[in-house]
């Protein structure tokens, strides 16, 4: 760890051992002495030169060479300057001045001493702070308004490939992909203006060529009269947590493939039998083989709408498309329903007609299946389920136009000290089923749409469910952003009315 400088010492000669300093502060009173000799001007006020090199010695040497100074300062002007010489027998006009000189030159050098200390202050936080700096793993840079480079990291070094000496002085459009472009100019246009621009995600070039994904944020350097003068960056390397994030969303598409897997054989089985059933019958019973067959042609179309169902699930679309709501809601309880039907769950919906939004259908049946099978999990013993979908416009912000969709059960609910960790990776309270990713995938599946999701649960000796409440914006092209805010889960007409029915 390197060695930190003495704050009481004002400059590095102060460094010096203490006989050094003080032949320095001997030769300062010489060299004032001399001066004194030199310019006949001077004659008339010998205090002046001397209360130069008393400041001097303060500034460069510390306080007790400073004093030194003036105790010989004072024998030497004592001696040139009164009669009769180094005697106390003096007039109080030099008595006088001899005072002002001592006082003159001790609160001088007590300044110069403090002002020394505030610097070397100031020096050791330059220091600290560049010593920061250079050892953070970010990539921390700076460059002037015009976009040339003026500092660089070690971790720019690794990020980008490139060395100080290769870039400084450079503009810093060198490491902007070309389709980024417009981005820099949008960035540099803000930061004139004296706004910083947020965290966001974006790309640059190494000095290989390849392409890099960074958590970049810009600031605006400003000088001592406020005005902007240059720009600082720091940017962080994300591609390896993009790499484990697309792992986990791989990890849970293929859990939810085993879910859906088994809920699909559960729903097959039963008209699979009965079409067995039936064959049978008509087999062994000619008169009626023609209402048996019929009946068995009615149990392999139901057996066909859930393939297509199952089709629905897992076809994925290469982009946005215009969709509604309440059809995908219909079908994932079309899906759950014999679940349902088994815990003896009773279900009310309760749609929208205008519930139209641009976003991935596939994506979203996940989303709502997943909240679907949590509702149902929250309920072993029999329940009331709800869904509610309705057109609104947020009362935050932009108030932008969207459907809000309600997911409600009358379950056990979220225990307290759970509620902050539901929407982590990995975090589940069924050990035995649970992967942990659902509602992490579900979250990230609503901001990927430019919306938000909330939830209000209740427990205690009279539970009385949770609600799940998404907001999905209409009209606009999804995109992976963080959404600006989210309102209050009061704007539902479920967190009130879970009770009443």
């Amino acid at each position: 760890m390197p060695k930190q400088a003495d704050i009481t010492a004002p400059l590095p000669i102060a460094s010096l051992s203490w006989p050094a300093r003080y032949g320095v502060a001997l030769l300062a009173v010489a060299a004032a002495i001399a001066l004194w000799l030199i310019l006949p001007w001077m004659h008339k006020d010998p205090f002046a030169i001397h209360v130069l090199a008393v400041v001097i010695c303060a500034r460069f040497l510390g306080f007790g060479p400073a004093v030194f100074c003036t105790a010989l300062s004072v024998l030497i002007i004592d001696y040139v300057s009164f009669r009769p010489h180094l005697s106390l027998a003096h007039s109080a006009e030099d008595i006088a001045r001899l005072t002002i000189f001592v006082g003159i030159s001790l609160l001088a050098a007590s300044l110069a001493r403090q002002k020394s200390r505030a610097q070397v202050l100031v020096d050791q936080t330059h220091q600290k702070m560049a010593s920061i700096v250079e050892s953070s793993d970010d990539a921390i840079y700076s460059t002037q308004l015009d976009g040339t480079i003026t500092s660089w990291n070690r971790g720019a070094e690794e990020l980008y490939g490139y060395s100080a000496d290769d870039v400084l002085g450079k503009p810093i459009s060198m490491l902007v992909p070309a389709d980024r472009a417009h981005e820099m100019r949008s960035s540099s246009e803000c930061l004139e203006r004296g706004d910083r621009v947020a965290s966001h995600l974006t790309e640059r070039v190494r000095k290989d060529g390849s392409c890099v994904t960074i958590q970049l944020s810009l600031s605006p350097l400003r000088d001592r009269r406020g005005l902007v003068v240059g720009v600082s960056a720091i940017a962080r390397d994300v591609t390896a947590q993009q790499r484990a994030e697309e792992v986990l969303r791989r990890n849970e598409k293929l859990a939810s493939a085993g879910r859906l897997a088994a809920a699909i054989a559960h729903e097959i089985n039963n008209p699979l039998e009965a079409v067995t059933n039936l064959l049978y019958l008509a087999r062994h019973d000619p008169a009626r083989a023609d209402r048996h067959l019929q009946m068995a042609e009615r149990e392999i179309l139901r057996i066909a709408d859930i393939a297509q169902l199952t089709l629905g699930f897992v076809r994925d679309a290469s982009g946005a498309v215009l969709l509604h709501i309440a059809p995908i809601l219909e079908d994932v309880l079309r899906l759950h329903s014999t679940r349902l039907s088994a815990k003896g769950i009773a279900v009310k919906t309760e749609f929208s007609p205008h519930d139209e939004i641009r976003g991935f259908p596939t994506e979203l049946r996940q989303l709502f299946s997943n909240l679907i099978v949590n509702a149902i999990e929250a309920m072993p013993q029999g329940g009331r389920l709800r869904l509610h979908v309705a057109n609104i416009a947020e009362r935050i912000q932009s108030r932008r136009p969207g459907v809000r969709i309600s997911v409600a059960d009358t379950g056990a609910g979220i225990r307290r000290e759970h509620r902050n960790r539901i929407f982590e990776p990995f975090f589940t309270t069924r050990k035995d089923s649970g992967t942990g990713l659902g509602l992490w995938l579900s979250e990230s599946v609503v901001h990927k749409h430019r919306g938000w999701i909330r939830f209000r649960s209740h427990t205690g000796p009279q539970p009385s469910g949770t609600v799940f409440m998404v907001f999905l914006p209409q009209g606009a092209p999804p995109a992976a952003v963080q959404p600006a805010g989210q309102p209050s889960l009061s704007e539902s007409p479920l967190a009130t009315d879970l009770n009443r029915n």
